[in-house]
């Protein structure tokens, strides 16, 4: 069956960047239409992050706006999300989706990856 791999995660200071990769684990013959990004944080419910369209078409959560840049790859199904002034509050497992109904934030998706953590520290 074919996954979602996520990559980029790692540890770094406030003010630092970071850029997370997605890309499935093999050949999907759909364009999925909206993919996204959400990320959990212990103790605390997921959330959604940013989301894209395959026309480019973007949204972003109020924390993260005007931080976080999302895009789409050349490749089918690819998705990036560069963050950057990254703050403690950023910390959390961050979770590539695809097959969502909408491009709308907190949108239910089908597809999901493993998940890559993401620490900032002070």
């Amino acid at each position: 069956q074919v996954q979602l791999v996520e990559s980029g995660g790692g540890s770094v200071q406030a003010g630092g960047s970071l850029r997370l990769s997605c890309a499935p684990s093999g050949y999907i013959i759909v364009n999925y239409a909206c993919m996204a990004w959400f990320r959990q944080a212990p103790g605390k419910d997921r959330e959604g992050v940013a989301t894209i369209h395959r026309n480019g078409a973007a949204n972003y959560a109020v924390s993260v706006k005007d931080r976080f840049t999302i895009s789409r790859g050349n490749s089918k199904n690819t998705v990036f999300l560069q963050m950057n002034s990254l703050k403690p509050d950023d910390t959390a497992m961050y979770y590539c989706a695809a097959d969502c109904a909408s491009c709308d934030l907190g949108s239910q998706c089908l597809q999901w990856g493993q998940g890559t953590q993401v620490t900032v520290s002070s």
